[in-house]
């Protein structure tokens, strides 16, 4: 077999939401977005039903669709881009739950599925999505009378404790909702983690539950290990690789294993990171090209049948960090050649 296989851990994606709610006072969510951070929605979204989740986030309707047709009738999806032109039919077929940001969609929401569940999602400083505050004061009213399922708003920089945006934003949000009886949330994976006063009566952690920061006590949920295509022994001098920008200093022994950028594992991370055999590390030489990492085995004392790029020794934040880059972006973009492998 030519390709790598994503190997995701379903129990360690339980054991983190359960540490996570743990922390909690109130109802635990999951954001299970972008094909589950890229993992599989489908068997990520039922997995976490099973655990006890009754509450999902997702970004688009589509995506909630998908959602739906995994789990059936009875848990609440939630839109995070709330009620768009076009979308009406289908959050109505599938008992979905836009989280209205706008007036526009307000007035779409009302006018079309009057009754409908409905959030509401106001901007407390981030400045993407949401309703601004003379916005919202204008709309307050009217949504009071639909009766919205719950009124949030997200953090900018939850994964920083000492930014003073964070209290601020607090404030904020504290301000626009005082005096309304709907259940509020404000806090994904990094606002879970400062301080109870942020939970308010439902938090929606994301990347947590992925295994990446800021949870320290995430358990790695993804695996990823590459099959050894072909070794060679290289000579002083030889070089590996697209532009030469590897030479051998000294008689060399050579993996070719069959990744790359392709397979969502950024070129810019080059000799930046390692592979693995077991707990051994060997560096990765030479460019990363589409499908093809060169890796210096030289140390490792036997030719192994494949190599692990994505370990409990190499986290997904530490290959983000090589990168320039962050958890979420390496694990959502994993791409479809690998061979998925679901444990428990």
């Amino acid at each position: 077999m030519a390709t790598a296989t994503l190997t995701i851990d379903l129990g360690a994606l339980v054991r983190n939401w359960r540490a996570l709610d743990a922390k909690t006072n109130c109802e635990t969510a999951a954001v299970i977005k972008a094909d589950g951070y890229g993992l599989g929605v489908d068997r990520v979204a039922k997995t976490l039903a099973q655990a006890g989740v009754r509450k999902f986030f997702v970004a688009a309707t589509e995506e909630g669709a998908l959602v739906r047709q995994a789990l059936g009738p009875g848990p609440e999806i939630n839109i995070f881009s709330g009620h768009m032109r076009g979308d009406t039919d289908m959050i109505s077929d599938l008992e979905l739950t836009p989280m209205v940001n706008s007036i526009d969609q307000m007035l779409r929401h009302a006018e079309s599925l009057p009754g409908r569940p409905f959030g509401v999602q106001l901007d407390s400083g981030m400045n993407r999505l949401g309703m601004e505050p003379a916005e919202w004061a204008a709309l307050r009213e009217l949504a009071e009378q639909q009766g919205p399922t719950l009124i949030m708003s997200h953090l900018a920089c939850a994964d920083d404790p000492e930014s003073p945006m964070n209290p601020q934003q607090l404030g904020a949000f504290r301000a626009m909702t005082e005096g309304l009886n709907v259940p509020r949330s404000l806090a994904a994976t990094g606002g879970l983690l400062l301080s109870k006063e942020y939970h308010f009566d439902l938090t929606r952690p994301g990347i947590g539950l992925y295994g990446g920061a800021p949870f320290e006590g995430a358990e790695a949920v993804a695996h990823v290990s590459i099959p050894v295509i072909q070794l060679r022994d290289v000579e002083i001098g030889e070089t590996v690789g697209y532009s030469n920008t590897w030479t051998a200093e000294r008689p060399s022994r050579v993996a070719t294993i069959a990744a790359g950028y392709a397979d969502g594992l950024p070129r810019i991370m080059g000799e930046n990171i390692s592979v693995y055999h077991g707990s051994t590390a060997c560096p990765v030489i030479g460019r990363i090209s589409m499908d093809m990492i060169g890796v210096d085995i030289t140390d490792l004392g036997e030719d192994p049948a494949e190599l692990d790029i994505l370990t409990e020794d190499q986290t997904v934040d530490m290959l983000a960090d090589a990168a320039g880059t962050i958890g979420y972006e390496i694990l959502t973009s994993l791409g479809g050649r690998y061979t998925r492998r679901y444990t428990s």
